[in-house]
């Protein structure tokens, strides 16, 4: 997996703030593809949240109802740019089922579980692999962007800045958590600010 690192064409600095959206109306069921709503976010915490995240250049947004609702929520002054590339994993037939109701699957490692497909559907290293080109494209514009997307997108974001899927999948990631990843020009080297940073 390509590391951010190796963008010798980066000509600026830049910082990737991702959040992840608002916490889903209906708990306890799978939802990756599924276009579930998220709760209302509280008009004190999207305020506090904004604050935290500070000046942003521009907004890129998951196509899903719940990453839309929580962005216009938490950054009512900057258009969203939708971006299908930042949609959550798609678990395909196990879309909708219940966690409880999911088939063990063992002791994979955390390669094997990078690479797992459940049925029709895709691994998460599928998701790093389309979510990159996202990345690369949003910090070769330079200054901060946000990106408001799903607990599987922050930890594409971790693993694409680590080089690693399996690392990645490490993460923890909170409804409206932030994510800082910090990349300096000439592929000097990238950072990790923080991670699954809840703001109460």
């Amino acid at each position: 997996m390509e590391r951010p690192a190796a963008m010798d064409k980066l000509s600026k600095s830049a910082e990737l703030l991702i959040l992840r959206h608002a916490p889903l109306a209906e708990s306890g069921v799978m939802a990756g593809r599924r276009d579930a709503a998220a709760q209302p976010v509280d008009s004190a915490q999207a305020l506090r949240i904004r604050a935290a995240a500070g000046e942003a250049a521009r907004l890129w947004v998951s196509p899903a109802r719940r990453c839309r609702t929580t962005a216009t929520a938490i950054f009512p002054d900057l258009a969203a740019q939708e971006d299908f590339r930042l949609w959550e994993q798609d678990f395909g037939l196990w879309e909708g089922r219940a966690y409880d109701a999911l088939p063990d699957l063992g002791r994979l490692s955390a390669a094997e579980l990078a690479a797992h497909r459940a049925p029709s559907g895709e691994s998460f290293a599928d998701l790093c692999a389309r979510l990159a080109p996202a990345l690369r494209e949003a910090a070769a514009l330079g200054g901060r962007s946000v990106i408001c997307a799903h607990a599987g997108i922050a930890r594409g974001a971790l693993a694409w800045a680590l080089g690693s899927a399996a690392a990645g999948m490490a993460f923890e990631i909170a409804p409206l958590s932030l994510t800082l990843i910090r990349l300096a020009p000439g592929g000097a080297g990238v950072s990790i600010a923080y991670v699954n940073r809840v703001i109460p």
